[in-house]
């Protein structure tokens, strides 16, 4: 990656004096900044998203990861979670600033739900649960799937709308689709593939809840578009989720794997009584204008202290 990079690298670098090298996620694109950092004398930053976590659990891994976040000036965090991973792994506590991610306001927010649902061939009168992401094992749409049998006695017309399609991680729509088929769940789940942000707020909107029974996660920023457009939450307690999920006007947190405290939750949660525009002012709070703020102060700090550095240097 970092060989792949240098040429380009360099006719970037005639025509713009870069400074700073950012990086997101530790391994592989972080180890392959900090070479490339290094051959550049610019400073790296490496911002953690969530694979680290995994990745850190073997040994060679675990290695590169520590050896990049090394070698960069600061390390950036989307979630409390992943940066104690970072400091497990043996990089000093300072040295990481956690800078969640946020939610772009222009892309998504509420519009009206009985428009939404018409626009999308929906009853207005039933339970829709929405999921988005990767259809991969570690999103966990199969598990939410597994509650609907028994949701259905309590939601005779309950809906699930999945949007999403194959990702890195893999491609689980087949597998899906065939429990889908096998539960007799034909008439109540959707797969809407790769929705545009365009068409999400208006999915989204049209739902009474959002179900992510997710495997772990750095910090879902899908988490914030649902609440954005006044979705509570329900998903599993792990990685940054109960950061972001971070009380219970937000949304409900369950353990991982546990599909009777997720059923009851999605059950609750369908049976409680929101308030909507709470749900929207904490995503407001967390727009990408407030992250981008902290982090370009972070950048023109290490910019600053690299030319520093160099003309310190020049004069010795």
């Amino acid at each position: 990656m970092a060989l792949g990079s240098l040429l380009t690298l360099w006719q970037l670098k005639q025509r713009f004096d870069f400074q700073i090298i950012d990086a997101h996620f530790a391994y592989p694109d972080g180890y392959a900044a900090s070479l490339l950092g290094k051959w550049f004398r610019v400073p790296v930053t490496i911002t953690l998203r969530g694979t680290e976590a995994r990745l850190s659990c073997r040994f060679l891994y675990r290695f590169l990861m520590r050896k990049a976040m090394i070698r960069a000036v600061k390390i950036f965090s989307v979630s409390d979670s992943l940066k104690r991973v970072a400091v497990t792994v043996g990089i000093q506590e300072g040295k990481i600033l956690v800078v969640g991610n946020g939610v772009d306001l222009d892309k998504f927010c509420r519009v009206d739900r009985l428009e939404a649902r018409r626009s999308l061939g929906i009853p207005e009168d039933i339970p829709i649960l929405v999921s988005v992401g990767g259809l991969c094992e570690r999103k966990g749409f199969h598990r939410v799937i597994e509650c609907l049998p028994d949701l259905r006695k309590i939601y005779p017309d309950i809906r699930f709308l999945i949007a999403g399609g194959a990702s890195a991680e893999g491609d689980w729509t087949g597998r899906l689709k065939q429990q889908v088929s096998e539960s007799g769940l034909e008439e109540h789940v959707r797969f809407l593939g790769i929705v545009s942000p365009d068409r999400l707020k208006i999915l989204l909107s049209a739902a009474d809840l959002f179900v992510l029974a997710t495997r772990n996660e750095g910090w879902a920023n899908v988490f914030l578009e649902a609440m954005a457009c006044g979705l509570p939450v329900v998903t599993t307690n792990v990685g940054g989720n109960a950061e972001v999920v971070c009380n219970t006007e937000l949304g409900k947190l369950v353990p991982f794997n546990d599909q009777q405290a997720l059923r009851s939750a999605i059950d609750n949660a369908l049976k409680s009584n929101w308030n909507q525009q709470k749900i929207i002012d904490y995503a407001y709070k967390n727009s990408w204008d407030q992250r981008v703020a902290v982090l370009v102060e972070e950048f023109t700090k290490i910019a600053a202290q690299s030319e520093q550095a160099k003309r310190y240097g020049s004069l010795r």
